[in-house]
């Protein structure tokens, strides 16, 4: 993303205008505009014109269309971001008050305007920043599979987006009982010869179209880790297969990537089992610097210090805030772990509760504020926990206890993409 104007206000109000240049931009628009926003981009528009005979006739123009925001539909599959809303200013083919929806577009600028007291606070403003660093964090490629099975999936600083997936049907390996006559042991291995080369042939399939799929995805002249993950000896069968068709082929490109193949085990070879993949020490010394590892290693000690039970970790609205304002998230180890889907609510009060405890734990406290994507695993790990939890510096007993009866959170249904809270 690029930022071509900024211009913000005393009270918290202003505008920017945004330049996406790639589809990871579209998931950092969808959680930086929100209802009752302006929002001014390039539009396509069906004008009906009525000659004067009393005939009508249908045209499409391009133009451009000031909207206020109502709503919004992002497809994470495709990274394609539409918003709809009534149109706030008048033009030559569209009157104040008609509805439109904008599909925001890659490489054409869109200018979004806050009204209000604190619109543009520091977690929208954190948002810009981070979408407009040039060094974000690279995409990480990872193919999880089994016999017959790939999940393709790219990780960004971001998101975990699921490319393809691919199935290709294996023969199953067939026996047959044991015997001590000589002609029917002769058959038995004429039977267990062709039932292996029928699975050799269908697993020589399968790799290729997982090749396939995968060259149609990742661009050869960029050097990323590609992780490859199985249970078994899949993903190193993979692994070789990839290597020899570089080698047969002569396809330098495809060789050069050797040094980026990452072969782990895994579970099994569904999306999931990412997670586990992620843990590992040699993907986590490839990924150390990446902002996905670093949140996944938060997640990992929250947990650890959750089976613990000592104090040192809680979950929740009401029992985090309560460690906040005993000053136990602060300098000298204190984190705040919160889901991105808690700053999309609807209700700007309920937006501006999360905002002022974000802003106390980092500019009061001193502490560690993590803000964790619902697209990766480690913020779906978070949001199964209400999408807010803490790392204390010091135990605090009880959190939950103090206010029996006391609503758990003043989120309502349906605010939070679905977390409950």
């Amino acid at each position: 993303m690029r930022l071509i104007k900024q211009n913000f206000e005393r009270d918290g109000s202003g505008l920017v205008t945004l330049f996406p240049e790639e589809p990871e931009d579209m998931w950092y628009a969808y959680n930086l505009i929100r209802p009752k926003d302006l929002l001014r981009a390039s539009a396509i528009r069906r004008v009906v014109t009525e000659s004067a005979t009393g005939s009508t006739s249908s045209t499409r123009v391009h133009t451009t269309l000031s909207i206020r925001v109502e709503s919004l539909d992002f497809d994470p599959q495709s990274s394609q971001l539409h918003v709809s809303g009534r149109i706030a200013e008048e033009t030559k083919f569209t009157k104040v008050g008609q509805y439109h929806t904008l599909d925001l577009e890659l490489q054409r600028n869109f200018t979004l305007t806050k009204d209000g007291e604190e619109a543009w606070d520091s977690v929208a403003r954190g948002i810009i920043k981070e979408a407009c660093d040039p060094v974000r964090s690279a995409d990480v490629w990872a193919v999880v599979m089994q016999e017959g099975l790939a999940n393709l999936a790219v990780l960004t600083g971001a998101r975990t987006v699921l490319r393809q997936r691919v199935e290709v049907s294996i023969p199953r390996k067939r026996g047959g009982r044991a015997s001590d006559h000589d002609k029917v042991r002769t058959k038995l291995w004429l039977v267990w010869r062709k039932a292996y080369a029928e699975v050799a042939k269908g697993l020589e399939k399968f790799f290729q179209t997982t090749l396939d799929t995968l060259l149609r995805q990742v661009d050869l002249n960029e050097s990323k880790p590609i992780l490859l993950a199985s249970p078994g000896f899949t993903a190193s069968s993979f692994q070789k297969f990839i290597i020899d068709t570089a080698s047969r082929t002569g396809n330098k490109a495809l060789m050069a990537q050797k040094a980026n193949l990452v072969v782990v085990h895994s579970s099994s070879g569904h999306l999931h089992a990412l997670n586990e993949i992620l843990q590992t020490p040699e993907v986590t010394a490839r990924l150390k610097d990446t902002q996905y590892a670093r949140e996944g290693k938060l997640m990992d000690e929250f947990m650890t210090l959750l089976r613990k039970d000592d104090g040192r970790a809680w979950y929740g609205p009401n029992e985090v805030e309560k460690a906040v304002e005993k000053g136990a998230v602060g300098r000298g180890g204190g984190v705040l772990l919160i889901s991105n889907a808690l700053f999309r609510a609807q209700d700007v009060a309920i937006r501006r509760r999360w905002v002022r405890l974000v802003d106390k734990v980092r500019d009061v406290e001193g502490g560690e504020v993590r803000t964790l994507s619902s697209e990766h695993e480690s913020g779906k790990r978070l949001n199964g926990l209400g999408g807010i939890a803490a790392i204390l510096t010091f135990p605090l007993d009880d959190l939950d206890e103090e206010d029996e009866g006391e609503e758990e959170s003043e989120i309502p249904n349906g605010n939070t993409n679905g977390i409950r809270v």
